[in-house]
């Protein structure tokens, strides 16, 4: 599938050329479970629920409407465990991070969590006994900074187009 920008995945939207139960579904063909990128990968019943809330609305009432976005494993989503890349650390939360609640109430879409660097404090993305999380492409990297470098990876395969990251410094 070729990544298309907000903008882009809005207008198709707007034209019927494409529906959000649709795109995701795309999306979800292309993730592998192996992929150490990800933590957590949402379930279907999960994302059916986002989907449903989204019945009666549009990108014209909703201005993140059916975007598919992932957030770093450091951040809560209710109902997700939350491990900063640490099983021993690993807990579920009740509630949404504020960021992730304003991203729902704007109509986007969350597909998973990613990895990152053991609770986002090295450098690289290597510490993770998630494995290894591979470099995003240079030009990915540089529009979704982040130092552990693996909220841009699924953005940049096109895999969500939208990671939300943290920053330790």
């Amino acid at each position: 599938m070729k990544p298309l920008t907000i903008h882009a995945l809005l207008r198709a939207y707007r034209e019927g050329r494409l529906a959000p139960p649709d795109h995701i579904a795309a999306l979800r063909a292309q993730w592998r479970g192996d992929d150490p990128a990800w933590i957590t990968l949402c379930g279907e019943a999960f994302i059916a629920a986002q989907l449903k809330a989204l019945h009666g609305a549009s990108p014209d009432t909703l201005p993140l409407y059916g975007v598919p976005f992932a957030v770093k494993d450091n951040i809560d989503v209710a109902g997700l465990p939350t491990t900063a890349a640490c099983p021993a650390f690993a807990y579920t939360p009740s509630e949404h991070a504020t960021a992730v609640q304003r991203l729902l109430d704007a109509g986007a879409v969350l597909v998973g969590k990613t990895n990152l660097d053991q609770f986002a404090t090295g450098l690289v993305g290597t510490r993770s006994p998630y494995g290894e999380v591979p470099r995003a492409p240079r030009r990915w990297w540089r529009a979704a900074w982040c130092r552990s470098h693996s909220a841009p990876i699924p953005p940049g395969r096109g895999a969500c187009r939208r990671a939300s990251t943290t920053s330790s410094g």
